[in-house]
């Protein structure tokens, strides 16, 4: 049998109101802490990129959404340096509608969740992540990272 390419994809959510943009700034990962992300996370098996995002949404910021209510804004090819050449791809949903308060409901991987103005990114920030948010405010539907 054939040994194919393997990728690891993860789904990301965006979070806009009023031309600003909720940022999570990592703490206790291991990877830019003490920089902001969008709340995102890795795909287990049998689930779909929307199944992803419902999960975290619910897990890193406590709100309820709906798959009806994500809309694909970007993907991402990228090299990550951990470990090295490992390849993703990540997947940027904008999130139309949520039920809740959107809260840290990961104090232990999140110092903070704050929102930011979309044209004032803070300056710690992932860089991937950084110019994938770049990208969706630019309307770019595609990007790639470190190659």
């Amino acid at each position: 049998m054939k040994n194919y390419f393997k990728v690891t994809p993860a789904s990301y959510l965006v979070f806009e109101k009023n031309g600003e943009i909720l940022l999570l700034k990592r703490t206790n990962t291991g990877y830019y802490d003490g920089n902001y992300s969008l709340p995102a996370g890795h795909f287990e098996s049998d689930e779909t990129a929307k199944d992803v995002a419902v999960r975290e949404a619910k897990e890193e910021v406590g709100v309820k959404i709906s798959p009806k209510d994500l809309e694909l804004v970007h993907v991402s090819h990228r090299k990550s340096p951990i470990p090295i050449d490992h390849e993703r791809m990540d997947l940027f949903f904008m999130v139309k509608h949520w039920k809740g308060e959107l809260i840290n409901a990961e104090p232990h991987k999140h110092e903070e969740i704050r929102w930011f103005p979309m044209d004032s990114l803070p300056l710690n920030m992932v860089p991937e992540v950084r110019q994938a948010v770049t990208k969706i405010i630019n309307g770019e539907r595609y990007g790639d990272f470190g190659f």
